[in-house]
């Protein structure tokens, strides 16, 4: 991965090289940096984990992923058109600039939460796998896919993102299939608490998830950055197509693993950090073992090299004035350094998975998803409306989440659910003519010289 960044910094020649990869993307990478992003910390370790206690309704976490991105399939289109280099921008185009200045800064601090969730991951497969110290493991795993994110920007991304998505895919489906077929389960595991839903996992759970979790792929600053990157509309619109559908069966086969786990060692279940390391290290061969440690490395790394970048980028738009601007690139390298040694002390103190990783994605939620779906349909509202509707919503989204993890579930999730209600009410109150009256056409250069 180190040697992947430092060829593809050699092919650096302009400000959209760094940041969308030249807009030059084809089928393979936009899909394949797709999953490697959607397929991190939370997807793998975390979905294994949630088996543990939700049996088979775990794989609502990649369904539910899977489900948003295909809500996004008829609008990645227009997100490819309108589309600059970050979603922020694409606010900014909807709502003016406090629009945009407020999402860089709520998605940039949120995104904080996101990429430590991956070096948590990644420290707690070393330490796992290999026996090494949880400290150094934060540290040595950040340090690589800092390291290669800031020298090689995008292209960088997007090449690591390709070859780690098949080591990803490939890695857990071989894994999955040798455990199937070497030790399986009898059936009464395989009917325990059963799908889609069970005593660890109600309805009320899929509603809370669907609207916290799947909005958040169809309307998400690392996805976005995706879709920039494609070479066009169609590319853009079948990557996204075909990354719904793969992530369909990857959530059987992941949430199959962490039952075994559960059945097979149920007194040992989240040694050394995560259910799946003990049973690994005891069920497959060396090889099996060498193959999963580099898809987990894979699928954690990939996702902090994207969601590093994306934030970078997003807070270093205003700090250089744009990100045409000659400096930027200098801008936002030292922004990733700061946001990433953010994140690995962050990761020091906080090593829930999930626990990092949904607080983030709840603030983003609930400032940002109802107001960006709006303005892709065409609705535009006043700039302190959409800008109060983000605060508030954020902040109301992250009460009730707080509220959630310390014991009162209920109604913790009631109040999510309220951030999204309130959140439309302010945008939405005064202004019923201005629905789908057609918003002014943009006409956006590409950095190498075209129109979009």
């Amino acid at each position: 991965m180190v040697v992947i960044g430092i060829i593809s910094s050699r092919k650096i020649r302009t400000e959209g090289d760094y940041f969308v990869a030249g807009k030059r993307g084809n089928l393979w990478q936009i899909t394949g940096s797709l999953l490697a992003t959607i397929l991190g910390s939370s997807a793998i370790l975390g979905t294994a984990d949630l088996a543990l206690t939700q049996g088979w309704a775990a794989s609502w976490l990649l369904l539910c992923a899977s489900f948003g991105l295909f809500l996004l399939v008829p609008l990645s289109k227009i997100v490819r058109r309108q589309g600059k280099f970050t979603l922020p921008q694409m606010i900014g185009d909807f709502y003016g600039n406090e629009a945009k200045m407020i999402s860089s800064f709520i998605i940039s601090v949120a995104w904080i939460g996101i990429i430590a969730a991956q070096i948590i991951g990644a420290a707690k497969i070393l330490s796992g796998f290999t026996g090494l110290d949880y400290v150094t493991g934060v540290w040595g795993a950040g340090a690589v896919f800092i390291f290669y994110t800031v020298i090689g920007g995008q292209i960088s991304v997007l090449k690591t993102d390709l070859y780690q998505s098949f080591i990803i895919i490939g890695g857990i489906i071989l894994t999955a299939v040798y455990v199937f077929y070497t030790e399986p389960l009898p059936p009464s595991q395989m009917t325990q608490l059963k799908f889609p839903f069970n005593k660890g996992f109600h309805p009320f759970d899929l509603i809370v998830l669907l609207l916290t979790y799947s909005t958040t792929y169809v309307v998400g600053p690392d996805i976005y950055s995706r879709l920039f990157c494609a070479k066009n509309e169609i590319i853009a619109r079948k990557s996204v197509l075909i990354s719904a559908v793969i992530l369909v069966p990857f959530s059987m086969c992941i949430t199959f693993l962490g039952v075994f786990a559960a059945y097979k060692f149920p007194g040992n279940q989240l040694q050394n950090g995560s259910s799946l390391i003990p049973v690994m290290l005891n069920t497959l061969p060396e090889w099996g073992v060498g193959l999963l440690v580099a898809a987990l490395l894979s699928a954690v790394m990939s996702t902090g090299s994207t969601t590093l970048l994306t934030s970078a980028t997003i807070i270093s738009d205003p700090l250089s004035h744009g990100l045409e601007k000659p400096h930027s690139i200098r801008t936002t390298k030292i922004t990733m350094l700061i946001i990433g040694i953010l994140s690995i002390i962050l990761s020091l103190y906080i090593h829930s998975i999930i626990q990092s990783l949904l607080i983030a994605l709840t603030i983003f939620s609930g400032a940002f998803i109802v107001p960006t779906i709006a303005g892709l349909l065409g609705f535009t509202t006043g700039k302190g409306k959409s800008s109060s509707a983000m605060i508030i919503g954020g902040i109301v989204a992250l009460t009730g989440k707080v509220v959630a993890l310390n014991g009162a579930n209920i109604p913790g999730n009631l109040i999510i659910i309220a951030a999204f209600a309130l959140n439309a009410i302010i945008l939405f109150t005064g202004y019923p003519n201005q629905w789908l009256t057609g918003r002014k056409k943009i006409n956006f250069s590409t950095f190498a010289g075209r129109k979009t």
